[in-house]
């Protein structure tokens, strides 16, 4: 971990460069999110966003960071990772969406 390194807007964790990681579009780009801002994120943190919420809820309800970070099952989430360390990449749990699936 280096000093340098950018800190995850979701986890507040830092991103070293063998993390895997990826950009997110605050609003999902086929809901007008092309060209919008976006946000490095820790590839886990990145999964349990789209795994917990939908583009259409994403796009109309948690287009922030302080949004996402306040949806109770993403709360628990950080709360959960913030004692793994930064370079921790695991399996990501899901959330309402995986289950609505498998109905």
């Amino acid at each position: 971990m280096r000093e340098d390194d950018p800190i995850c807007p979701l986890c507040a964790r830092p991103i070293p460069p063998q993390a895997p990681q990826s950009l997110h579009h605050l609003v999902p780009k086929l809901r007008g999110g092309k060209g919008g801002p976006t946000v490095l994120l820790h590839q886990i943190c990145h999964n349990e966003i789209h795994a917990v919420l939908s583009e259409a809820d994403l796009a109309r309800s948690y287009a922030t960071m302080d949004a996402l970070r306040a949806h109770p099952h993403l709360a628990r989430f950080i709360s959960w990772i913030a004692k793994r360390p930064p370079e921790f990449h695991g399996k990501t749990t899901g959330g309402r969406r995986a289950w609505k699936r498998r109905r």
